[in-house]
């Protein structure tokens, strides 16, 4: 079956519910029995982890297993659950896997929350942490411990954007008996299949291209079967559940999902390759350009590229960058990404990096390419290098001095 018909089809049985094309928002936290023989047999039914099985609202109902079914079948995967956040399926997974005396390795282009999380909190409980080069491939088996229990990757890193080779960084993992933990949000569901590439947990912040309208948060773990136990128990016992309300906002984003990304992927593409040819960028950042380092890798393991990268202005002026995003208009200054809208934000690398992989001087600036016309962004764009200029010319201008009498 090809991507967009699954995403129209999957985890969709208009049968159950009257002919309904999308599955209801079934609100509820108590879950009756008609008897209790009826009683008995839910219960087994969730102990033996059916499929779609519930006793109480916390373990979902029709809508959050619809989301589920789809997610796992569209990603690949064995089964899914679902989050109150892209951070709370992170926390979750990692929690599930790694305990007292374990040793994870977390890139240093990873989700800065992430990397927080274990430094913060799983180190507290006895979890060893040790940051590394994304770019190590297959010497990560040097990084490796006796103890080594999950390798994550985020690939590419959502703000740096380098892509790490999965397939060899999995093979060394394995081969150690350690599991490879994925943050997946860039690659969604569609353009990178992490489990044909050898991860075990891939983590999607929902809340991006999945719901895709900028008006639900939500995470989404997909796990292979031998790993599911443990990521449906500490999902569990932490108590991790979703609103079926924000549920039914992912379930309407995925059906369309396909389409918008393709425009994103597009007009990303568009917008990149221009602002590649401005004389006031230093550097763009996006794997589908063929300059970008990991260009190759990415055609080897991706099947698309999102609106999401980075470009790096030749002014090391601050009020100049200021001047430059406070002129656009289409793009406004926000921290997400993955809606139909356009984003910009400033950030500063490097200092959470381990290796030297940072040779640019300017300013750096996120961008997510949103599903407005590709020539509005760019007028756009052109009135921010304008404003951009002209704050360069009046920095740069002698001041004037008032004549005597």
């Amino acid at each position: 079956m090809q991507e967009n018909t699954q995403l129209v089809t999957a985890g969709r049985h208009p049968e159950r519910f009257g002919g309904v094309v999308n599955t209801p928002i079934f609100r509820g936290s108590t879950i009756l029995a008609g008897s209790m023989d009826e009683w008995e047999r839910m219960k087994r039914a969730r102990a033996a982890d059916e499929f779609g099985a519930t006793t109480y609202g916390r373990y979902g109902a029709a809508t959050h297993h619809a989301l589920q079914e789809a997610v796992a079948q569209i990603e690949g995967g064995y089964r899914s659950l679902v989050y109150p956040s892209g951070l709370a399926a992170i926390s979750t997974a990692l929690t599930a896997l790694l305990a007292a005396g374990d040793h994870v390795l977390v890139p240093d282009c990873a989700y800065s929350p992430t990397r927080s999380f274990l430094k913060n909190v799983l180190s507290r409980y006895g979890v060893e942490v040790d940051v590394y080069d994304p770019l190590v491939g297959v010497g990560i088996d040097a990084l490796m411990k006796s103890n080594t229990r999950v390798v994550f990757v985020e690939s590419p890193g959502s703000e740096t954007f380098e892509i790490q080779d999965i397939p060899a960084i999995a093979a060394v993992a394995h081969a150690r008996g350690a599991l490879v933990v994925m943050d997946n949000t860039w690659g969604t569901p569609l353009f990178f299949k992490p489990f044909k590439h050898g991860v075990d947990v891939s983590i999607q912040a929902a809340t991006k291209y999945i719901v895709g309208h900028s008006d639900a948060l939500m995470g989404i773990v997909t796990c292979t079967r031998e790993v599911w136990p443990k990521i449906k128990a500490t999902s569990s016992d932490m108590g991790q559940t979703t609103s079926p309300d924000d549920i039914y906002l992912a379930l309407r984003g995925l059906r369309t999902m396909g389409v918008r990304l393709a425009r994103h992927h597009e007009s990303g593409l568009a917008v990149a390759s221009w602002l590649e040819r401005r004389a006031e960028v230093e550097a763009v950042l996006h794997p589908a350009l063929p300059s970008h380092p990991g260009h190759a890798l990415w055609k080897r393991d991706f099947t698309g590229a999102c609106g999401l990268f980075t470009m790096v202005l030749r002014t090391a002026s601050v009020p100049a960058m200021h001047a430059f995003v406070d002129a656009l208009e289409h793009f406004g200054i926000g921290v997400s990404w993955g809606g139909y809208e356009s984003l910009v934000i400033p950030f500063t690398p490097g200092a959470s990096h381990t290796g030297a992989r940072w040779p640019w001087k300017g300013l750096a600036l996120r961008l997510h390419v949103g599903l407005e016309d590709v020539p509005d962004l760019l007028a756009d764009l052109e009135r921010g290098f304008a404003a951009l200029q002209a704050a360069e010319r009046s920095a740069a201008a002698p001041a004037k001095h008032p004549v005597a009498a």
